[in-house]
């Protein structure tokens, strides 16, 4: 149990960094959630629990893919938050991304890479 709550905490201290951080400056706070400390950290949870070196290997693999369609959603959102304000434009840009998934499943389903 105290391995779980210090997971929690560690992990939940990353997400209040990036959110204390960009309070003071847009750049340095986008710079630290655009660094993959999540899916590093996830990996490294995996590995101290001794899982298989595929199945990390695989978080890391299908990890890359699940960023793909949500880039355009950080394009778009600023655009629609100026327009529709913060709770439509999140609506909307997640849509955006669901949609995003699924075209890119479809498209990379034909190379042999299954997504869903």
């Amino acid at each position: 149990m105290t391995w779980l709550i210090t997971k929690y905490a560690i992990t939940a201290a990353l997400v209040v960094l990036v959110s204390e951080v960009a309070k003071r400056s847009d750049k340095l706070g986008a710079l630290i959630a655009a660094l993959p400390m999540v899916t590093v950290l996830a990996m490294v949870w995996l590995y101290v629990e001794q899982q298989p070196d595929e199945k990390i290997s695989n978080h890391a693999w299908y990890t890359f893919w699940y960023v793909l369609p949500t880039l355009p959603m950080f394009l778009v959102f600023p655009f629609l938050m100026s327009r529709f304000g913060f709770w439509p434009s999140l609506g909307i840009s997640a849509l955006l991304t669901m949609a995003c998934f699924g075209l890119l499943a479809l498209a990379v389903k034909r190379f042999g890479i299954v997504l869903l």
